[in-house]
């Protein structure tokens, strides 16, 4: 296969793909891609119309990876993985009526998502683009007069689409049955959490898509997602715990330790709001002076920096 990705071993690779890929990546998507392409691929961001050129580029990549993730049968796993779990904490953090009822559940619902919800969307998202070139579909793509930003981007808002809607779907169960064991006058704390959790299942997902970018094989990159994982949510929280217990740290410092991991920033923006106590770090990072509007804008970087990175770093990847 050469560079351009029209030779006839192109053919065949497609003809390896499963028959829902096949179906989208010969019907459909390679067509709206034609019909929305009146620039060579050089001059894709020129003016007004590039730009429209370029979001209808990202819209169709999206709705695509939509589409198989839905086949695929991940969005109804992930959300009955969400379901289950919020259920399960649920049932087994009391039923007290009253606003620490509430805030009780709610702060288990954050212990638990802390964890569930980076492993699902790095587990979702490391095969993002390194697993599409090896079914064969990326370099399709890649043959048309597509930018490969807008590949990445288009792959991470399609997939990040398909998460959010698992965990809305998942913790909304858990949320209906909160509104209906507490009452609506309590429920703004669990909205909170639940928007917090779609931020940072953003955030993980962009991760994951940059480590899939970089990563040469699929079991590489499903290594480099197990690492980030236990670095972000298990060792990072471990040395800061250290830290804080050994050392008298400034503020500043503990708001560093905060900002440096996208887990910690849900804790803290998830834990102010609410009276309820966990112990240990969890407490420690509540107590910090960083304001919300600090805490939900670095979050929100953790979602767009490593896509950044990803779309930059894909010129570089050899097909």
């Amino acid at each position: 296969m050469n560079n351009n990705g029209t030779t006839d071993g192109d053919t065949a690779t497609v003809g390896e793909l499963d028959p829902d890929e096949r179906a989208v990546s010969d019907g459909g998507y390679v067509e709206a891609v034609k019909r929305t392409t009146g620039h060579e691929h050089g001059d894709a961001t020129a003016g007004v119309e590039g730009w429209r050129t370029v979001a209808r580029h990202i819209g169709i990549v999206g709705a695509t990876e939509y589409r198989l993730a839905v086949r695929s049968r991940w969005a109804i796993a992930l959300a009955g993985l969400f379901t289950l779990f919020g259920a399960m904490i649920l049932t087994f953090s009391g039923s007290a009526v009253g606003p620490e009822g509430l805030e009780r559940v709610v702060a288990s619902l954050s212990s638990l998502a802390v964890y569930l919800v980076p492993l699902a969307a790095l587990a979702f998202g490391y095969d993002a683009i390194v697993g599409r070139e090896a079914d064969g579909w990326l370099a399709v793509v890649l043959s048309l007069p597509i930018a490969r930003r807008d590949v990445v981007v288009g792959t991470y808002l399609g997939r990040l689409l398909t998460l959010t809607g698992a965990v809305v779907i998942g913790f909304g169960f858990t949320g209906v049955l909160l509104l209906r064991e507490f009452g609506a006058a309590y429920w703004g704390s669990y909205l909170r959490f639940l928007l917090a959790a779609i931020v940072l299942a953003a955030a993980f997902l962009a991760i994951a898509t940059l480590i899939s970018t970089v990563a040469r094989e699929k079991t590489h990159a499903l290594g480099a997602a197990l690492l980030v994982w236990v670095w972000f949510v298990l060792i990072h929280d471990l040395l800061s715990l250290g830290f804080v217990a050994a050392f008298s740290l400034p503020d500043a410092a503990l708001s560093a330790l905060v900002l440096a991991n996208p887990a910690s920033v849900f804790r803290v923006l998830v834990l102010s709001g609410l009276g309820a106590t966990t112990g240990g770090f969890a407490d420690a990072l509540a107590g910090t002076a960083l304001s919300t509007g600090v805490l939900a804008a670095t979050l929100l970087a953790w979602c767009v920096l490593p896509i950044a990175a990803a779309a930059i770093l894909i010129d570089r990847r050899r097909l």
